[in-house]
């Protein structure tokens, strides 16, 4: 069985610097793969190369055995391809209920149709559903804007799963978290995982949350992979220790 996604020999340079150079590896299903490293390192970079909204100046991108590479990010969408972004993509007038119906209406059409077709698209018994699961049904009705910012990264994270998605692809969902909304937000994820079989990519600079949400990780360095494998490995890996954890 192919890998849900398979990257090969990634390279994208800016002018002479070489933003990502030659990063491979690939993710199975119902796997979360953490990356992490830092600032720097390519990893923004490669999600971007991945999902389509920079043209890798080398490498391919497979998803499900099938390139994908330089694939807008609407067609991948569709393909069942989801993402977070590290600056949240909430609508903050439209309710929490609202935002869910728009998120799942992004897979099935237009921007266009999302506005012009039916009001709920058939969607608010999915989006109630999704509700539940990501424990905000107390705020179904209240604004996105209104919402402390640890409720909307956990209704960021409902919005990327509404669909049913492939592959999710999460950028720094734990940034700028308290403590008690990161244990929720952590506890959903893994939830969505073992009882939906999900399958995601998760960026961070938040060590525990990575080394305890993820079943493998995969470390970056200048553009390059340093190290990969459990997080038990690299926990203990000589050079991840040196250059990252400080201990």
């Amino acid at each position: 069985m192919s890998p849900v996604l398979e990257v090969s020999n990634i390279h994208k340079a800016f002018g002479g610097i070489k933003a990502v150079n030659g990063v491979s590896f690939s993710v199975k299903e119902g796997e979360i793969l953490g990356i992490i490293g830092p600032n720097g390192c390519g990893k923004s970079t490669l999600f971007n190369c991945i999902l389509g909204q920079l043209d890798p100046t080398e490498g391919t991108v497979k998803l499900d055995g099938k390139e994908v590479t330089g694939m807008r990010p609407s067609d991948l969408n569709r393909l069942g391809v989801s993402r977070t972004f590290q600056l949240l993509q909430v609508f903050p007038e439209l309710s929490v209920r609202e935002n869910l119906i728009l998120a799942g209406q992004e897979h099935e059409g237009t921007m266009l149709s999302r506005f012009f077709g039916r009001r709920d698209a058939g969607l608010t018994e999915k989006a109630d559903r999704m509700i539940g699961f990501f424990k905000l049904g107390h705020l179904v009705d209240a604004k996105a804007g209104g919402l402390s910012y640890g409720q909307q990264k956990l209704l960021d994270a409902a919005m990327a799963f509404m669909a049913g998605p492939r592959l999710v692809l999460l950028d720094e969902p734990a940034g700028g978290v308290n403590l008690t909304m990161l244990g929720d937000l952590k506890e959903r994820l893994r939830a969505i995982n073992a009882e939906q079989g999900a399958t995601f990519v998760v960026i961070e600079h938040n060590m525990d949350f990575v080394m305890s949400l993820c079943t493998r990780v995969l470390v970056l360095a200048e553009g390059k992979v340093l190290a990969e494998g459990t997080p038990a490995e690299v926990r203990a890996n000589r050079q991840v220790i040196e250059a990252y954890l400080g201990h």
